[in-house]
């Protein structure tokens, strides 16, 4: 398995959650393929870690369906599957429809220009071609409602299932079909704009589903 050279990115004193973040961004990036082993000895030499915390993480990325444990054989990135792609993609659309509706009511203009602000920003890194950028932008725009919504469970689940969207988002950021969520960002923030929280969580429901679709969000 290729890892990344040690760089001293971590230190010993690396959190659990910080293993785990590593592992998985390496996963969504495609610096890790699908099909690929991961070996201990290896990730241990590339996060500076012991083994304890990279099984954990394994055990949780096994959970998050980016991983498949294979008891006394190996363990390999997840493949792209259609069907766990589908739920997590409902359930993540479920939460941020959650999210807009609770949040809308307690919007005032600053967080709105946030998000205007958010879009601009993502339609500029869509323009050059700039997926990292992209994916910022993105999770800064949703970030508004999340913040606002006050139900702390709301993020909590989607850190379990959005990962297996990002590898998805990836791709759809890299194409033209992408810049229709500068359209639909747009109308969320329009909705939002005049308190109809209603139609703005629908409308961010649908820019999510819209994922599938070849126009994501």
């Amino acid at each position: 398995m290729p890892t990344p050279a040690p760089q001293g990115i971590h230190k010993r004193s690396l959190l659990r959650n910080d293993v785990y973040e590593s592992i998985r961004d390496a996963i969504v990036d495609g610096t890790f393929a699908a099909g690929e082993r991961l070996r201990d000895p290896e990730l241990e030499a590339w996060l500076g870690v012991s083994r304890t915390p990279i099984r954990e993480a394994l055990l949780r990325l096994e959970r998050a369906g980016l991983v498949i444990a294979k008891p006394g054989r190996a363990t390999i990135v997840a493949p792209l599957d259609p069907a766990s792609t589908v739920n997590a993609q409902q359930v993540v659309a479920s939460m941020h429809e959650l999210a807009a509706r609770l949040a809308v009511p307690q919007l005032g203009g600053p967080q709105l220009a946030a998000m205007t602000e958010s879009n601009a920003r993502f339609e500029h890194a869509l323009m050059h071609d700039d997926v990292e950028l992209a994916l910022a932008a993105d999770d800064d725009f949703h970030a508004v409602f999340l913040d606002a919504c006050g139900n702390g469970m709301i993020p909590d689940i989607l850190e379990q299932a959005l990962p297996l969207l990002r590898r998805v988002e990836r791709q759809r950021f890299s194409s033209r079909s992408a810049r229709h969520s500068v359209t639909a960002h747009a109308e969320i923030i329009r909705l939002a704009g005049m308190g109809d929280a209603d139609a703005a969580a629908l409308a961010t429901r649908e820019n999510w589903l819209s994922l599938g679709a070849g126009a994501e969000d």
